[in-house]
């Protein structure tokens, strides 16, 4: 796999037991039936509210129940190299549920490559987000990083950023990418269009009002981007009745 590509499609696994490992990480997600597995030493199941990560050059085996589908997502390891400290298996809360639910949606669309791109950049961030730890990051890229969490909804440039983290921005785009697999700019979008998907799913506030929330000024720039990343518009939720 080309360091610089992803995947993220649907599979279904047949009942005969397979066994093999592989230079990229893998999530599988579930949607209907069970997969068991062997990651390392590690044995545990992908069904219902249970998920399974890969990580790159780990030796797996896995046998699918019958009619199941998971959604599942080849990740070069450069791109994402967090979910190695990430466990085997865990358990997915119910926004990260909701999210597979809207993946399992999307991918049976057409899609192009940037929206699943964006869509399975920010699964990554929801992930580590429930089970990831900070204290393996950098400490200058931690600051950064809690200041983006903090101030997301402001107008930041970089150059602020990397005065915050004593870097300058050339060091702190190239260590924030090479630890969090995403430049500061990237990662303050994800950051903005994740609140913002939470804060359309409460359906408390206008979608103007959210805009607002999430640093857009301007409701047309916030719409472009919200559904370049999720390749549907903000209103979406509310045709949708949620």
């Amino acid at each position: 796999m080309d360091q610089n590509t992803l995947t993220l499609d649907l599979r279904s696994y047949s009942a005969e037991t397979d066994s093999h490992q592989h230079d990229f990480h893998q999530l599988v997600l579930p949607v209907a039936g069970q997969l068991d597995m062997t990651v390392g030493q590690r044995s545990g199941q992908v069904s219902c509210q249970h998920a399974a990560i890969v990580a790159a050059g780990e030796s797996h085996g896995f046998a699918g129940s019958v009619d199941n589908c998971f959604v599942v997502a080849d990740i070069p390891d450069l791109l994402a190299p967090e979910l190695e400290r990430l466990p085997a298996f865990i358990n997915l809360n119910p926004a990260l549920m909701q999210y597979v639910c809207f993946l399992q949606q999307q991918l049976q669309q057409s899609n192009s490559t940037s929206s699943q791109r964006q869509m399975l950049l920010l699964l990554i961030q929801l992930l580590h987000e429930q089970h990831g730890e900070k204290t393996s990051i950098d400490r200058r890229i931690s600051t950064a990083r809690d200041y983006l969490d903090n101030h997301f909804n402001q107008a930041i440039s970089l150059t602020q950023i990397a005065g915050i983290a004593s870097l300058s921005p050339r060091q702190l785009s190239e260590l924030f990418r090479k630890q969090l697999g995403m430049t500061p700019q990237q990662y303050l979008i994800e950051k903005r269009m994740q609140q913002a998907w939470q804060l359309l799913e409460q359906n408390q506030l206008s979608i103007q009002q959210v805009a607002d929330k999430v640093g857009y000024t301007s409701l047309p720039a916030f719409s472009d981007r919200f559904r370049k990343h999720f390749n549907i518009p903000p209103s979406h939720f509310r045709r949708s009745g949620k």
